[in-house]
């Protein structure tokens, strides 16, 4: 019997199954997930899923692109009527932050699916994505070349960090640092709670504004090219 509280088969939706799909995610971790839990979950058999997916790659990659089209909603993130560029990247960049740790099982998903192309980059990796951010740039001041890098060196920065970040810390790795011989590993043990320590959003917030201070394309003028 189909759970009222579920939507059953007559009202499946693609998006009702990839909300259901991130929701399950959320709760149990990506490599649970099968067409046949998730519909379980849903209330329907499997093979009505198959009416939406080719299969659990296809599933994964419209449950990425739907967190990634989600940023749209946040209204925090917005390119027309930033106060300039550093304000729409920096509200940009604390959007997909909020977008990582509210779905942080889904995260490295964004980071390790292939993309449409390999200039593509997560977490920013949607065509769509790409074109909003060197559109806004450019219209920002920023040249074609200038708007590329930052691209780069935007997406590396928040991949970099928002993946460790969503990793967290267990008990279970808290227990291996216990049994380490300080004999063997004087220095890791004598730093442990400073390598522990997780500053969270000053230490997002100074590194991307480290980030925005180099990407200034006002800066560029007059810098001396690396190595010369």
């Amino acid at each position: 019997m189909v759970s009222s509280a579920t939507p059953g088969r007559g009202q499946l939706t693609r998006t009702v199954i990839l909300r259901a799909g991130i929701d399950f995610i959320d709760r149990h971790g990506a490599r649970d997930l099968t067409m046949r839990r998730l519909g379980s979950s849903l209330g329907v058999e499997a093979m009505a899923l198959y009416h939406y997916f080719a299969g659990k790659d296809d599933l994964l990659d419209g449950i990425v692109e739907q967190v990634i089209d989600d940023l749209d909603s946040d209204p925090q993130v917005l390119a027309e009527g930033a106060d300039g560029w550093r304000d729409y990247l920096t509200r940009l960049a604390h959007g997909v932050r909020r977008m990582a740790l509210a779905h942080p099982q889904v995260f490295p998903l964004i980071a390790t699916r292939p993309s449409a192309a390999p200039w593509v980059r997560p977490p920013l990796r949607s065509v769509r994505w790409l074109e909003n951010f060197l559109a806004s740039l450019m219209d920002f001041g920023f040249d074609a070349p200038a708007a590329a890098a930052a691209y780069r060196s935007y997406t590396s920065f928040l991949l970099g960090h928002l993946l460790l970040e969503v990793a967290g810390t267990d008990d279970a790795d808290s227990a291996g640092s216990d049994s380490l011989d300080p004999t063997d590993y004087p220095t890791v043990v004598a730093l442990r709670d400073d390598l522990s320590r997780d500053p969270g959003d000053a230490d997002f917030e100074a590194g991307l504004q480290d980030l925005l201070t180099r990407l200034d394309p006002a800066d560029a003028v007059g810098r001396e090219p690396r190595g010369g």
